[in-house]
């Protein structure tokens, strides 16, 4: 079965545990890391014969123009990370409608080619700010990957469903998941709709465990990840959603000072790890652009028609 694989194309500084320590004027004073991970997980990709989507940030884009570029030319999707790596709940609406402009056109000139995919920074849409999704659907989004199912002190949707659904704005003007069936070709819904690609988790005993990617994958043993995704795979019968940072597999990153016991502990716990670990998924599930995965005429329509 075929997976999505995501990278959140973010330095290790742009990260919100950080937020309180490092200020976004303060960003150009730190030496860019960002690149040379990136091209180690592009080299990646390429030795597992594998392609990606990648969510850049458009204030990297902006500074390494020939990452985006490079990223586009070895058949990768480029989407967005939005452009200031801001919590989306932490900005008004016209500022979030700004931001997810700016970077789409960027990115857009640099990868030569429509970006369809949006994720918010820190999976940061949530109750508080379901308006994003009027004016991801207005900039001209085809599909959002920014809802997490669980409960988090930054994020979350606990309630919404685990896998690829459709979000709809209903008569009553609320954004919600649609009761129909996103994965038939018959598909087709009245209301404004955009693809949801949510987070993939694990529902154990009734609750929800994330296990597929970032802080979860350095935290959980890779034995309870496979076990994990495996499951998804065979029990569920569905494709999961993984992703990855490139700051995750520099385990020599500079050390922040002044980040908090809970912060530290959720940004370098096992780094040291994850480059062996991510091998051993890229040896162990097979994995697609999400674009390839849950977006392809057999499974979901992409017309951009049926969204108006």
């Amino acid at each position: 079965m075929l997976n999505a694989l995501s990278i959140d194309v973010e330095d290790y500084f742009h990260v919100s545990a950080f937020e309180g320590c490092i200020s976004p004027s303060q960003w150009d004073g730190y030496r860019l890391r960002v690149e040379d991970n990136t091209f180690r997980i592009l080299d990646l990709l390429d030795e597992f014969g594998v392609r990606a989507t990648f969510f850049v940030l458009g204030w990297v884009a902006k500074r390494k123009p020939g990452l985006v570029k490079e990223i586009a030319r070895r058949g990768h999707e480029v989407a967005s990370h939005g452009f200031a790596h801001q919590r989306v709940y932490n900005q008004t609406q016209n500022e979030f409608r700004h931001d997810i402009r700016k970077s789409k056109a960027l990115l857009e000139d640099l990868a030569a080619e429509k970006v369809r995919g949006y994720r918010a920074p820190s999976y940061s849409i949530s109750r508080s700010c379901l308006w994003a999704y009027d004016e991801l659907l207005e900039a001209g989004y085809v599909y959002d990957s920014s809802v997490f199912p669980i409960r988090h002190d930054l994020y979350g949707i606990p309630d919404w469903p685990r896998h690829l659904f459709i979000v709809s704005k209903g008569s009553d003007g609320q954004w919600k998941p649609s009761a129909s069936d996103v994965l038939s070709e018959r598909h087709y819904d009245p209301w404004p709709s955009l693809t949801e690609v949510p987070i993939t988790t694990l529902s154990v005993a009734g609750k929800n465990i994330p296990i597929a990617g970032g802080g979860y994958f350095r935290f959980f043993p890779y034995a309870f990840t496979k076990w994990g995704l495996g499951r998804i795979n065979k029990s569920e019968g569905r494709p999961f959603v993984f992703y990855l940072h490139p700051w995750e597999i520099d385990p020599d990153q500079p050390r922040v000072a002044g980040a908090g016991m809970k912060s530290r502990f959720r940004h370098y716990l096992n780094l040291h790890r994850v480059e062996d670990r991510f091998r051993r998924l890229l040896a162990d599930f097979r994995f697609a652009r999400i674009q390839d995965v849950s977006l392809t005429p057999s499974r979901i329509t992409t017309d951009r028609a049926i969204y108006a």
